[in-house]
This record gives C-alpha cells, sequence and structure tokens, in this order.
C-alpha cells in the first residue's frame, strides 16, 4: 500500500502532523505501536500525570477551606482511587483521537514500524508479521520512554519510573525521587500531598535552573513547607532493595530508605529497532534523532519531530514541530517559521509558567531592565479562591520598554501566561508593558495581575 506520508507514531507530534497533512490533501497513514491511539503522551505521560494533580490538588484545596473544617481531616488519600479519573480521560481522548483520524480519512496500522529502505516500511504485529508499506515522505514521531540504568532492577515492585507508578495500588508511606527535572518535581507534589514523606533528589545545585532564579527559589520553599526533603548535589552509587524498603545509596556516602523508589532522571527516544542505522539516520546515546532546522533527517523525505529528538520534551512543543513538518510537506515553499520561543508548563504545587529570558540572562547580557511584580496575595480573585501562593513577574527593557521574559508561579499560572505571550510576540510598539496599563481586565480575575505587575516595573522605573 502507497501513501503521500506515513506517520510513526499517534502522540501530540503525529497527531499534528497528520491532521494537518489530511486537511493539505495528502493521503496519510498513522502508525501506532500500541493496540490504542495517543502515544505515551496520552496513556502514561502528560495527561495520567495531571489528571492525578489535578484530584489530588482539589483535596488539598477541600482541606485548606474553612467550609470543610471537619470534614476531610480523616479523609486518607488513595492513589489507586485517583488514578480511576485518569482512565476516564484517557478513553476520551483516544476516541477522540479516532474520530478525527476517521473523519479526515486517516488510515490507522498498530504495529511495530521498521525502515528498509527511505520510501519503504515494514509493519509487525500480534496480526500481521511483514506488512510492507511505502510513502514519498515519513515523519517520526514515536516519543520517548524513561531512561533505565542497567545496574537498576526496574522489574522489582519497589522500584519504578514515570510509566510504572501510575499503576501502583496503594500510597506508600515514604517515597524517594531520583531526578529533580520537571517529572520529578511534578510528582514530588503529587505524592507529598498525600500525607506521603518524599524525598526527591537532585543531581545539580538547584531546582529547575532553566527557571528564573526566584521562581525556584519559591518552588523549593513551598516544597519543603509541604514536607518534601530536598537533597542538591547528589548522584547515585547504587540502588539496595531489602523485605521493607529500598536504600539509594549516594556518591556522597548518604544513604535514603524508603519504601518505593522513583527513578525520573533522563529519557530514552523510542528510535531503537526501526532500521534508521540501515538507511544512514544518526541517533546519539539517548536514542535522539539528529534534525536539521526543518526537522528533516539524513534522508531529506524522513522527518522527526517531537520527543525521540530531544530537549523540550513538551507536548504543545510537538504538536506545532508536527504541524509545521506536515505544512512543509504539503507545500515545501510555505512560509511560516515556527516560533522557537514557546511557554514552558510545569504542574507542581503550585503551577509555573515561564516565556522569554529570565533575569540571570538579561543580566549576563548586560541588558537594562526592569522587574514588574504582582504577588498573588495583592489579586482579588486569588484571595477569592484561596490560592494567594505566587506571583506573576514581568521583565522588561528600561528605555524601549519591550516586555523581555514573564514569569509565573501560582495556581493556573499555564493559563495565565499566555495572555503575556500574545503581547510579547507583537513587533515594535505593540510589544510594550505600557499594553498591560492601558487595556481594562474584567475584576475580579487574575489577568488583572498583568496590570498590578506592569504598573509596579513603571512606578519602579520612573
Amino acid at each position: 500500500m502507497h501513501y503521500d506520508v506515513i506517520v510513526v507514531g499517534s502522540g501530540p507530534g503525529g497527531e499534528g502532523a497528520a491532521m494537518k497533512l489530511a486537511k493539505s490533501g495528502c493521503r496519510v497513514a498513522l502508525i501506532e505501536r500500541e493496540q490504542r491511539t495517543g502515544g505515551s503522551s496520552t496513556h502514561c505521560g502528560t495527561i495520567p500525570s495531571k489528571v492525578l494533580r489535578h484530584s489530588i490538588q482539589m483535596l488539598a484545596d477541600y482541606r485548606r477551606n474553612p467550609l470543610f473544617k471537619g470534614v476531610t481531616e480523616h479523609i486518607r488519600p488513595d492513589y489507586a482511587a485517583f488514578l480511576h479519573n485518569v482512565d476516564r480521560v484517557i478513553e476520551q481522548q483516544v476516541s477522540q483521537l479516532n474520530r478525527y483520524c476517521e473523519r479526515n480519512h486517516i488510515t490507522i496500522y498498530h504495529g511495530h514500524a521498521s525502515f528498509v529502505d527511505a520510501f519503504r516500511i515494514q509493519l509487525r504485529s500480534n496480526t500481521s508479521d511483514g506488512e510492507t508499506l511505502s510513502a514519498d515522505y515519513f515523519v517520526i514521531a514515536s516519543g520517548s520512554r524513561p531512561y533505565h540504568p542497567p545496574d537498576i532492577d526496574f522489574a522489582h515492585p519497589r522500584i519504578h519510573d514515570s510509566t510504572s507508578i501510575l499503576q501502583l495500588n496503594a500510597t506508600p508511606n515514604s517515597l524517594t525521587i531520583y531526578g529533580a527535572g520537571v517529572i520529578g518535581c511534578e510528582y514530588a507534589s503529587i505524592f507529598c500531598n498525600l500525607d506521603c514523606k518524599v524525598n526527591l533528589v537532585n543531581t545539580r545545585d538547584r531546582l529547575l535552573s532553566f527557571l528564573d532564579d526566584e521562581i525556584t527559589d519559591a518552588l523549593s520553599y513551598y516544597l519543603r513547607e509541604q514536607g518534601t526533603v530536598i537533597r542538591h548535589n547528589e548522584e547515585y552509587d547504587s540502588v539496595e532493595v531489602k523485605d521493607d524498603g529500598v536504600i539509594l545509596h549516594c556518591r556522597s556516602g548518604k544513604k535514603i530508605k524508603t519504601d518505593l523508589l522513583l527513578w525520573a532522571n533522563g529519557r530514552t527516544g523510542n528510535s531503537d529497532h526501526m532500521g534508521l542505522d540501515q538507511i544512514g539516520i544518526e541517533t546519539d546515546n539517548r536514542g535522539c534523532i539528529q534534525v536539521n532546522e526543518f526537522y528533516q533527517t539524513s534522508c531529506l523525505n524522513i522527518f522527526a519531530i517531537g520527543d525521540v529528538i530531544g530537549a523540550p520534551g513538551l507536548a504543545s512543543a510537538s504538536y506545532d514541530q508536527g504541524r509545521y513538518v506536515g505544512a512543509r510537506i504539503a507545500e515545501p515553499d510555505v512560509d511560516w517559521e515556527l516560533d522557537r520561543e514557546f511557554p514552558t508548563g510545569i504542574y507542581t504545587s503550585p503551577e509555573i509558567s515561564s516565556l522569554g529570558r529570565t533575569e540571570r540572562e538579561l543580566t549576563t547580557e548586560g541588558v537594562p531592565y526592569e522587574v514588574g511584580l504582582a504577588n498573588f496575595s495583592s489579586i482579588a480573585r486569588a484571595q477569592i479562591a484561596g490560592h494567594t501562593v505566587g506571583m506573576l513577574k514581568l521583565l522588561f527593557h528600561r528605555e524601549t520598554l519591550q516586555l523581555l521574559g514573564i514569569h509565573c508561579f501560582g495556581e493556573r499560572a499555564s493559563e495565565i501566561i499566555h495572555i503575556g505571550q500574545a503581547v510579547m510576540s507583537q513587533q515594535g510598539r505593540a510589544n510594550s508593558i505600557r499594553y498591560f496599563t492601558e487595556t481594562t481586565f474584567n475584576y475580579p480575575t487574575m489577568a488583572e495581575a498583568y496590570r498590578v505587575a506592569a504598573l509596579n516595573g513603571l512606578n519602579r522605573n520612573f
């Protein structure tokens, strides 16, 4: 069977590419290795962890609300019970994608794909062993999986990664999380709100060092306030499993013993056993495919997008990469430059979202800048909702007033960021912090924080 384009992987990147290509009139096939579409983002990544976090955050909100005093005090959080809601959302996402594919005449195949040559792929599945499909173009969007060091036994019930942790049948009393990146910090927030004693082991000197220092300082403070013990500059030496727990041995000599270990340090691209080496496509030591600025591999008719090419590892970025590649295949001369600046959304408790440069970067570059700050404790909507922890921080050029960076910490941060993103994407005078002082915001809303922060900054600047 021949297609214009075959997309390998049905996660956000694969979905974005397939839909864009189908809408452009291409004959498209979508290959998914698992029995259900959606990729790891839907089944064991973005969706499950965010649904879980939302449910647990609701419980935390009830506990803080004086209206429910005495009602929630005796509730013992049950991790397994929270997971039931995850299944409901996953089914909705899978059904939705299947409907979209059917409506746009995208043929779905289930099985493992491996390249025969640059224009043919072999599909192996439980029902078919060796069916060959051909296409003019291919888009590899096969995603990634948790990295497994060879000396750690992930088959043991006390050792988990970000996939298997979603299959726990009970809440542990204590947990060590090795790796304090986005996944590690998110799961630290989840489990400490389940009355679990959490040790967060960080291989660096601060959490999420790519973020603004003030934001990461706030995250560290609130994780500790919720009961998380953070250990910086530690690297594992070995993992020892005992009948009553698991011990993480650190190179510093520290020994950390808890009920379970969650390994959250790194990911591996799903590029193995795809025959890429046979057609000259290179991968690095973590299985990430090498691409050019147009997401083309060394075989120019084969593109790769999403987690399988490495950073940033965001579902939102993967989806846009998919649409961009789809547009370039359908119309090679398309006038579309993919925006390389996109917001990060980190679903800790409280949330974090960031776009643009940090104070550290602006200082290093010698850019004259000023800071505008709005504390959520002074925002009426935050007071109403009881979410007064957090802040919105705007960085802008002292002379031109151009918006240079947006950093938000607090409830709904990943939603709030998009208001500033719209202004920041404008050119010339339209990208000015004065927009927020000269625009009427609904009251009371969290969006009002932009006006408060802008006035704070301008008053400081002049």
